[in-house]
């Protein structure tokens, strides 16, 4: 009798849903004991349990058929009128596309993104992140995209190492002629008209893809959008959402007149593309047709791509399948996406298609915000996780061999370890725009959250490029990105390179950070100095005529800039080489570092810079630390020195076994600012074992350093 009841209560699921048709079997099959036992009953219970199977499955799609028509009751309709030669293969494609198998695990899932400049790319992370969340197999991300975009998600990618994602890039610079005779008023400009030219950019092998704008949210598996292809019939090549604003009803506004559409139009924030079918049409061709004919009358495109996307699917109806809303639940000002689902749980793709964003109406806007931003902040490393069996792999593979020779008997294991780390980056966080000259001077430094309060006293002193890395979390990011914003003296900067280096092991990768800046520094020269420090007024116009004057481009030299420190908090900075000199007299400054390790800027020789009124030569010493101009070109820095300690000594000594010669610039200075000792310091302090390790690397890079640049440099190896 309880057997019974199980048996009912599961059709029952079943029926419903909520339990998949396998499952009941598998079940069955388990707690029958005529069934799992041998009997001669087992061939008749078979035969029964099959028949109601297959009576239940055929409730179930009959079920589902009747919500899916009722759903799509009024293409229905348009459809008949519009195409009577495919409406057959349109009402036979009205299937529940829940009831379809799932696709194989290691399929590739095909997408598509226009994303370009340096807000958009922040933007797609966030989208990018969603997918990732959920997804369960392997990815292909396209990008139509800028040079800087490029330059962006390519570095963004490389360095995230993650398993079972391609990424390919098209430049829109190509792409540009095919749309950029369309006249838009949208904000998006010609990048937002670049959707029209998929079906031609895309590779030709490429079958279907599915296109998103970058200011969607999945909250499900992009699988089972993806699924929905197989739902396509006949000629329908294009999935999409219905517009949920009144936008091409013509009533927001008196004299209101938009692009003609088929009802209440459609969204193309998510789309589905059959490129083969497109192809077999002559798309190109077909929407170039009907867009040069609706310009006569309306002169421009008001939203971009999806205007003509409209006026095609008004003339050729038979081309759309409509995507259930909750593919596409649009949070603009004048939507009404709270009609389109009854339950939040329903919602597949969260839509922030306003300029306003977080700001929008909705009587859920509050959960959606909370979604928004759990990504926004959400730790990226997590999303590192292998796809098993499938064969792909990244370079965090290569990482994790690497990891894997180190022994973890070593009791340096975890400087060992980091060394190896790749930090997920995101260059040019916010906008970046400077044309260098030929004798231009970037300033190069690093930091942290708890240095950020110094980036605005820097920006008043330095009026040049800043190439600077900031190591923080994704949480940090986003607080950076507020602070900055809200800003005067960083908003009113264009000249200013962000470049936002994730958290990831224990140490702070100094020498990582300053490596990343390095490399993204657009100035023949370069001043490697660091956050704490701040420059003389007038040192970055002093420096661009001085690295020409030393004749830095063709000759090895790095020119000295004399480091001072004060205890006090609130300084009054001088003006001048005269009034600091005369501070250092009166004790309110001194040379850097002169009372805890006079070593790593003795070889300055402050006694000579005093009276000095043209550069003067200085031999490197051990320990010799130096900030410094000098060609970008230059060896990076040593990165198995992290946290604390010799991590500029060792830069400094490489470049003298280079054969590079130091001047001292004789009206030239930066004074360090006070601040609570780092972490990094504390730990230093504290551990024997991290002094001990430290000690170790060095010895390790001095051989290191013999090996590569012989007899010359076997000085270092006496070095303690």
């Amino acid at each position: 009798m309880l057997l019974r009841l199980r048996k009912s209560v599961l059709l029952v699921l079943v029926v419903v849903g909520v339990v998949p048709v396998t499952l009941m079997v598998y079940l069955v099959m388990s707690e029958d004991p005529y069934m799992s036992g041998e009997g001669g009953e087992i061939g008749n219970l078979e035969t029964r349990l099959a028949e109601r199977i297959r009576s239940v499955e055929d409730q179930n799609r009959m079920l589902r058929k009747q919500l899916s028509m009722a759903q799509n009751q009024v293409l229905h309709m348009q459809m008949s009128l519009a195409a009577q030669n495919d409406s057959k293969h349109y009402n036979s494609s009205v299937r529940c596309v829940n009831a379809e198998p799932d696709i194989p695990k290691c399929e590739v899932i095909q997408v598509a993104i226009v994303c370009a400049g340096h807000n958009s790319t922040r933007d797609v992370v966030t989208l990018i992140k969603s997918v990732l969340f959920y997804r369960r197999n392997p990815l292909h991300f396209h990008f139509i995209s800028d040079s800087i975009a490029e330059l962006i998600l390519k570095n963004l990618f490389d360095t995230w190492n993650l398993a079972g994602v391609q990424v390919s890039f098209y430049p829109a610079d190509n792409i540009a002629p095919e749309v950029s005779w369309i006249p838009n008023r949208h904000y998006s400009g010609v990048y937002g008209l670049m959707k029209l030219s998929l079906p031609k950019t895309l590779p030709s092998n490429l079958e279907k893809v599915i296109v998103l704008d970058t200011d969607v949210t999945f909250a499900t598996d992009i699988a089972e959008l993806w699924k929905i292809f197989r739902v396509l019939k006949g000629r329908q090549a294009i999935g999409l959402v219905e517009n949920q604003s009144d936008w091409y009803l013509g009533k927001l506004w008196k004299n209101h007149r938009p692009w003609p559409a088929l009802g209440r139009g459609f969204n193309t924030g998510v789309i589905l593309l059959d490129l083969t079918m497109l192809k077999t049409m002559n798309w190109m061709q077909m929407w170039k047709l009907i867009a040069e004919k609706e310009l006569m009358s309306m002169l421009a495109t008001s939203l971009a791509d999806q205007d003509i996307f409209n006026a095609v699917l008004k003339q050729h109806p038979y081309l759309v399948y409509r995507l259930p809303c909750q593919w596409n639940v649009q949070l603009s000002e004048n939507t009404r996406s709270e009609q389109c689902y009854s339950e939040v749980a329903d919602l597949k793709i969260i839509h922030w298609n306003s300029p306003l964003k977080l700001k929008v109406k909705n009587k859920h806007v509050e959960l959606f915000r909370n979604m928004y931003l759990t990504f926004l902040e959400y730790d990226g490393n997590l999303l590192r996780r292998e796809l098993f069996g499938c064969g792909t792999s990244s370079s965090a593979n290569d990482v994790q061999e690497q990891i894997s020779s180190i022994s973890e008997d070593d009791e340096c294991y975890d400087f060992r370890r980091e060394r190896v780390l790749v930090h997920r980056t995101h260059l040019f966080y916010l906008d970046y725009s400077h044309q260098p000259s030929d004798d231009d001077v970037t300033l190069v430094a690093q930091l942290s959250m708890d240095r950020l309060q110094m980036l605005e006293m820097i920006c008043k002193h330095w009026q040049g490029p800043i190439s600077i890395s900031l190591y923080m979390s994704d949480t940090e990011a986003q607080q950076f990105l507020l602070y900055a914003l809200s800003s005067e003296t960083l908003t009113a900067r264009r000249n200013v390179g962000y470049h936002v280096v994730y958290k990831d092991g224990q140490f702070y990768p100094v020498n990582y950070l300053r490596n990343v800046a390095l490399q993204q520094a657009r100035t023949p020269y370069v001043f490697l100095s660091d956050i704490d420090f701040l420059p003389m007024y007038g040192l970055y116009e002093y420096l661009k005529k001085a690295a020409p004057m030393m004749e830095l481009s063709v000759q090895k030299k790095a020119l000295i800039v004399p480091a001072f420190e004060t205890q006090r908090y609130r300084l009054s900075y001088p003006k001048s080489k005269t009034e600091l000199l005369s501070m250092l007299d009166m004790g309110s400054l001194f040379t850097f570092r002169y009372h805890v390790w006079p070593k790593g800027h003795a070889p300055t020789n402050f006694a000579k810079w005093r009276t000095a009124t043209t550069p003067y030569v200085v031999s490197w010493e051990s320990d010799f630390e130096p900030y410094i101009v000098i060609r970008k070109d230059i060896p990076q820095y040593d990165k198995r020195f992290m946290g604390f300690g010799w991590n500029k000594v060792s830069h400094i000594m490489e470049l003298d076994a280079q054969g590079y010669e130091f001047l001292v610039l004789p009206n030239a200075f930066i004074i360090h600012m006070p601040h609570a000792p780092s972490f990094d310091i504390a730990k230093f302090r504290s551990s024997s074992t991290y002094r001990k390790c430290l000690k170790i690397l060095k010895g390790e890079f001095q051989r290191d350093l013999s090996k590569k640049y012989g007899i010359k440099a076997l000085k270092y190896l006496s070095v303690e």
